[in-house]
Order: structure tokens, then sequence, then C-alpha cells
């Protein structure tokens, strides 16, 4: 069922939500890679209108996700395993950057958040839910987007993000391990809760290195090499 008519200054919220959504639907493979994404089926199955459908699908055709094919459509942008350790080395350094940042910046109320975070990913380590994990690292990440307030490195930082994520929830239940990366994040949360930038530098540099490591299982698995 459509949503009703809303006014102008909600149409970047639906644009967001439409956003969030459509890229849920590409990391858990509900969207799987090289399928052909359909407006008028997505606006109607998530009740948002085609223009905010259609906002969202340029902003992940920008971050690499979704490929925009003229006369032909939208489809789901392929996995590029090899790509993957490229995208890890930088996304390291740049999350770096940002956890010291928001560690050195976060608010009484941001801190708040971060810590309620920190449990979020124990219990998904508790109860072994990778869809709950998926959820806590994704405003884990936007958090420390905008507690760090460099907008340089936000650029930089969420089509990797986007690009990781997939990468994550396909290969990482044979290839990684929940337990570890549930506790690496949470204790990065509470770094940074307690405004300890270097312990939060630290702890970023514990998660970037670990994606690196299941990467290069995965392409061992596939015969691909590593190095």
């Amino acid at each position: 069922m459509s949503l009703p008519e809303v006014a102008d200054n909600d149409d970047e919220l639906q644009s967001r939500t439409a956003y969030r959504l459509i890229e849920e639907m590409i990391v858990t493979h509900e969207l799987p890679p090289g399928s052909r994404i359909s407006e008028v089926s997505l606006s109607s199955k998530l009740g948002i209108g085609r223009t905010p459908i259609r906002e969202a699908l340029q902003r992940l055709s920008f971050e690499g996700t979704v490929r925009i094919v003229p006369r032909s459509g939208a489809f789901v942008s392929e996995i590029d395993l090899v790509d993957q350790l490229a995208m890890i080395e930088v996304r390291k350094g740049i999350e770096r950057v940002l956890a010291g940042r928001a560690a050195r910046f976060a608010s009484d109320k941001e801190r708040a958040r971060f810590r309620q975070l920190a449990l979020m990913f124990e219990n998904a380590a508790a109860t072994h839910s990778g869809l709950a994990f998926v959820e806590a690292d994704r405003e884990f990440n936007s958090l420390i987007i905008a507690t760090a307030r460099n907008k340089y490195a936000a650029q930089a930082i969420s089509p990797i993000e986007v690009q990781t994520r997939r990468f994550w929830y396909l290969h990482f239940k044979q290839f990684g391990d929940l337990q570890r990366v549930c506790a690496l994040h949470a204790h990065v949360a509470r770094r940074i809760a307690e405004n300890d930038e270097a312990g939060a530098r630290g702890g970023s540099d514990q998660i970037g290195d670990h994606p690196g490591e299941y990467t290069r299982k995965t392409l061992m698995f596939f015969g691909m090499g590593g190095g």
C-alpha cells in the first residue's frame, strides 16, 4: 500500500528511508548481484513513491552498488572479490581517523548511544545473529561519521562501507568469526563512549585488520590467491 502524499520537506526523509531499505535488500541478497531492479516493484513493496526510490538508486549507483544502464534500467552490481582487498586497505586508514575524531568530539548523548551500541554488538554475538550485527554495524558506522564531524572522510568512506557490508554478508558465515568481530566493535564503541581517542584508534585498527583475514580466506577458497 502506498504512503499518502507528503510535504516537500519530507522528500529527503523518504529518499533516505528508501536508500536504507534498498541497501539492506542488496546487502542481504534479497536483491542478488546482477538482478534487475524495478522502480515500480520497489515503490509498491516499500510503500514509497518512485521519486525517492529513483533518488536512492542514484545514490547507490554513485557508491557502486547499483549500475544504471541507459534504456535498460538499474541492476545490482556484481561483487568483485579481488577488489575487496584494495578497499579494505583504504577503509582501515579512513576509519582510524574517524574513530579517533569521534572519541574526541562525542557529546554526552552520542556517548550514551555508543554504549547502547556496544550492548547491541554483544547481543548479536550471544544470539549468533549476523543480521543483528549488520543492523548494529550500519548505525555504528553512521554514528561514527556524524560524531567525527569531517565531511571529507565521510564522503570517502560511505561507498566503501556499502561494498564491504555486501561482501561480509555473503562470505562471513563461512570464513569469518562473528564473536570476535562483535567484540572488536563493542570495544571501539566503549572507547568512544569514554572519549578515549587513542583507544578508539587502536581498536579501529584491529577492526580494520579482521576483514583482510577472511577476505584472503575467501580468495584462496575460490583459487584467486590473496597476495
